[in-house]
């Protein structure tokens, strides 16, 4: 194995996110590119990450394998990537090699582990309400809800998408009109409930992706997708708040 990737944002930046939601992770290497599937330890939310193989600048892979790998150490790697490097990823004597080349190059090298817990499987959903927006309206929005309270509601017509939160003397709307940078499918009225704390961490992959997908139903979980075609997927599920505040 030994892929090189110029466009590193793709891998460093979705590492950057992915590992403030889980630390440990296993990583499938095949020959079509990596992925991960992974749920946080309080199985509220699921990461989904693919980078295809179309995406590097060079994708040597000849056969299927998985590896685990810390991704509190990952990140502390990738933390010195720097603009105009390339990153190169081998194994090596059951170490992750991962090569830095710009100015200098810099190797480093990272121990393999293994994970116990069962590999995750991705749930079949089907959503009554999705809304096709700019990813930057959805990271306001959730931003202008975290300054109110712990939780945000999303609810969706044919007319508008709405993004509230409400505390016991404050509240903050924010309406999304459907338009032409936003695109709303919902049979009927859609409302469900969901943590602040937890998608504050997933929007940032709005620096990734221009668009997000944001699908979800009443009382259902929520899944957010980040696309940029032929290169990478970031996506998320999260489950919902039921609670009587």
């Amino acid at each position: 194995m030994k892929i090189t990737l110029a466009e590193t944002r793709l891998l460093k930046d979705s590492i950057t996110i992915i590992a403030d939601l889980v630390t440990e992770v296993r990583i499938k290497v095949s020959p079509d590119g990596l992925e991960l599937v992974a749920m946080d330890p309080a199985n509220v939310a699921m990461v989904i990450y693919r980078l295809l193989s179309s995406a590097f600048a060079e994708y040597s892979v000849s056969a299927q394998r998985t590896i685990g790998v810390n991704l509190s150490d990952l990140k502390s790697v990738f933390r010195r990537i720097k603009p105009a490097d390339t990153l190169t990823l081998e194994l090596h004597e059951n170490k992750l090699k991962v090569s830095l080349k710009g100015s200098s190059k810099r190797e480093f090298f990272l121990p393999l582990i293994d994970i116990d817990e069962k590999e995750q499987k991705i749930p079949s959903l089907s959503f009554t309400a999705s809304v096709h927006t700019n990813a930057d309206v959805l990271l306001d929005a959730i931003e202008d809800a975290d300054i109110i309270g712990e939780s945000v509601t999303f609810a969706a017509d044919k007319e508008a998408f709405t993004v509230s939160s409400s505390s016991d003397l404050s509240k903050a709307v924010i309406e999304i009109p459907a338009d032409e940078r936003t695109k709303i499918k919902s049979a009927e009225s859609v409302k469900a409930k969901y943590s602040i704390e937890y998608l504050k961490k997933m929007v940032p992959a709005g620096k990734l992706a221009p668009h997000v997908e944001i699908s979800f139903s009443k009382d259902y979980p929520l899944k957010l997708d980040y696309k940029l075609i032929d290169k990478m997927e970031l996506a998320f599920i999260l489950a919902p708040r039921v609670d009587n505040d």
